[in-house]
């Protein structure tokens, strides 16, 4: 996959993985089924609108401190309305960016998650967009 594009969600692939009945302790071990009980479609569990969903692929380190790191896959929902403490794909000047929405009154903000960059102040002068809402992020571990 191209890292530079932006990939439209379907439902017209299907994805079946199968599914463990029990959780994992993220704590003490614990035994663990021997069995597997349904089978889980992934495209039905993460994405709610299909025709108004896509998947992009992150770039940078601004939003790490959300769990969102260079080179996760984010699914974002355009059909879903922003509202202040919102993930949101946005475009400033022509560019994309990935931002926490702060509403204060009738100002818009942009607050990365990595203090090593500022927060962005939404002014009329700016061409500003709200792209879609991040619904989830599929992260590597390695």
């Amino acid at each position: 996959m191209d890292r530079n594009k932006i990939y439209k969600a379907s439902n017209q692939s299907k994805l079946s993985i199968n599914l463990y009945s029990s959780s994992i302790e993220a704590g003490f071990p614990s035994p663990a089924d021997d069995h597997l009980d349904i089978s889980l479609d992934l495209n039905k569990y993460l994405i709610k609108h299909p025709a108004s969903t896509f998947y992009i692929y992150v770039k940078g380190d601004s939003m790490i401190d959300e769990g969102i790191h260079c080179g996760d896959i984010m699914i974002v929902d355009r059909s879903l309305e922003a509202k202040s403490n919102d993930i949101i794909v946005a475009v400033i000047n022509g560019e994309f960016t990935v931002k926490k929405l702060f509403k204060k009154k009738d100002k818009l903000f942009l607050i990365p998650a990595n203090k090593k960059y500022g927060l962005i102040s939404i002014t009329d002068e700016m061409d500003f967009q709200i792209w879609g809402i991040v619904t989830h992020t599929i992260h590597h571990c390695r």
